[in-house]
């Protein structure tokens, strides 16, 4: 099995992919890059039984209705929203609500946020996988599913927050987390790449996307259950690991 990461940026750089090789109990980091295309994901999802892609994979519900009334000049479904309240409902999805009642994270909003770029650029690389591999679930039921390191770095029990960035303590921060998932994952290979990884919180997070995207092909992650599962189809469903870094060698 291969697992694909993406850490997505709103544009080439700072976008980066991290692939990991599953077998004999190990995972070995096979491919990392950084600087990364829309063609590049499209064949690294080719050749990938699963992909965690670090990006929200689509908006709330509710927020097409609200901004086609207001384009129509129909008050109803733009009033539905009024107050804080009814905002919330347009700025976060369902998952985003359900990751922070399981973690304490409150994930960036992918329609009021600086996350909007990034998404933006996510539905095109779906649709260019939909021509080339067909269409991918949103809930992360076909080959590709949406993914949080900073969530399932703290379900590992890993350093989770204070890493990103360029200055000294940030950089510091990076290279306690990577020498705790070193020990925490015995088995996980990184092929001589510790040094990129220490100096790129992308490549980290593609890495962890990446390892993510495992547990998500185990079934060792949090799937949406009966209340979830039609807004999970449509806004798309943040994969939470549900079991420790141990179950993913496979033994």
């Amino acid at each position: 099995m291969r697992t694909l990461g993406i850490d997505l940026a709103a544009a080439t750089p700072k976008t980066a992919v991290a692939v990991l090789a599953w077998a004999g109990g190990s995972g070995r980091l096979e491919h990392l890059a950084l600087d990364v295309g829309d063609q590049e994901i499209v064949d690294l999802f080719a050749g990938s039984e699963m992909t965690g892609i670090d990006c929200p994979v689509g908006w709330p519900d509710a927020f097409l209705p609200f901004l086609a009334g207001h384009l129509n000049f129909d008050a109803h479904p733009v009033l539905d929203h009024d107050g804080i309240e009814g905002r919330r409902l347009l700025a976060y999805r369902d998952t985003d609500r359900f990751v922070t009642g399981q973690t304490g994270l409150i994930p960036l909003s992918v329609s009021a946020d600086r996350l909007a770029h990034p998404a933006m650029r996510c539905a095109v690389i779906q649709a260019k996988i939909a021509r080339e591999h067909g269409p991918q679930a949103r809930d992360g039921s076909g080959r590709l599913a949406e993914v949080y390191p900073a969530a399932s770095l703290k379900l590992w029990g890993l350093p989770a927050r204070g890493y990103k960035g360029r200055s000294a303590a940030e950089t510091e921060r990076l290279a306690v987390a990577l020498d705790a998932l070193s020990t925490a994952a015995p088995w996980l290979d990184l092929a001589g790449h510790d040094d990129r990884l220490a100096a790129s919180d992308d490549m980290f997070d593609a890495l962890i996307a990446s390892l993510t995207a495992r547990a998500v092909a185990l079934g060792l992650t949090l799937r949406p259950d009966a209340g979830h599962a039609g807004a999970a189809r449509t806004e798309g469903w943040i994969h939470l690991p549900r079991s420790g870094l141990s179950g993913l060698n496979g033994i």
